[in-house]
């Protein structure tokens, strides 16, 4: 049977994040994707010029339509936006039990904000304690934690488990550095990860693509350091062929296809 994942989350417009960067991240590692949208933007390589969350109710019912019907072997939950939208996909993937990836979405790569203040306290009280991995970039971590990053990333580590998820990959593509540096940690195991730093605009959608790509090969049933170390290396090069796209005039996304077509 193939390996089948559940995104919920944003729609991009644009198609370099959100569902549809999840959707192609899914199908670059072989699993049949399904998807819950959150909310509708209206986006481009440049700028989110509107968000349009869709209903509470109708987010419950797309879920319950997928769980109902398909097996589904791993969930990625990316932008939620409300309070009452986090606690909504709390209650209604209650029952699965399955691996869950959750990305905090709280920024657009163009600095518009996706995920209300508010919602943060929720996706620490319902979310973060049942995530089996928590993926945040640097400002997601210092939002999450209430502070602000200095030093290592690996200090973060402590802090982020503290808040229930199983295992926390922390992005360093905010660093400074010609190395960007993931850490990955759970109890008693800490790794990193690391990466030449590619020199490209071309980056939108990489915290999605590689949450995706990480529950995709969960689903396929790898254990969480090889997917992780299985993600990580497709994203970069996923990067590195970004720019031959040529997809938009400004922030263009990475290339989910690299290892299918040029």
């Amino acid at each position: 049977m193939v390996a089948t994942a559940l995104t919920i989350a944003g729609s991009d417009s644009g198609g370099g994040a959100g569902i549809q960067a999840d959707l192609k991240s899914f199908g670059a590692m072989g699993v049949f994707g399904c998807s819950v949208v959150t909310a509708i933007t209206a986006q481009n390589t440049c700028d989110v010029t509107a968000v349009h969350p869709v209903p509470d109710n109708v987010v419950a019912a797309q879920i319950k339509a997928v769980l109902d019907d398909i097996r589904i072997d791993a969930i990625k939950i990316g932008m939620l936006g409300t309070p009452s939208l986090v606690e909504t996909v709390a209650r209604a993937t209650e029952g699965f039990s399955g691996p869950v990836v959750l990305d905090p979405v709280m920024v657009a790569k163009s600095g518009v904000a996706l995920l209300e203040d508010q919602a943060i306290a929720a996706l620490k009280r319902y979310l973060l304690p049942r995530a089996d991995l928590l993926t945040p970039n640097l400002p997601e971590a210092d939002k999450l934690l209430g502070q602000t990053h200095k030093g290592d990333s690996a200090g973060l580590v402590a802090p982020l488990l503290a808040l229930g998820p199983k295992a926390v990959l922390i992005k360093g593509g905010h660093a400074d550095g010609i190395e960007c540096l993931d850490v990955l940690a759970k109890s008693g195991f800490v790794v990193t990860l690391g990466a030449p730093r590619i020199a490209t605009r071309n980056t939108h959608g990489t915290g999605c693509s590689y949450s995706a790509a990480i529950a995709g090969c969960l689903a396929r049933g790898m254990d969480l350091e090889t997917a992780v170390r299985r993600a990580h290396g497709w994203l970069h090069a996923a990067i590195k062929r970004a720019d031959g796209l040529e997809i938009g005039q400004g922030h263009g996304p990475v290339h989910h296809f690299h290892e299918m077509w040029a």
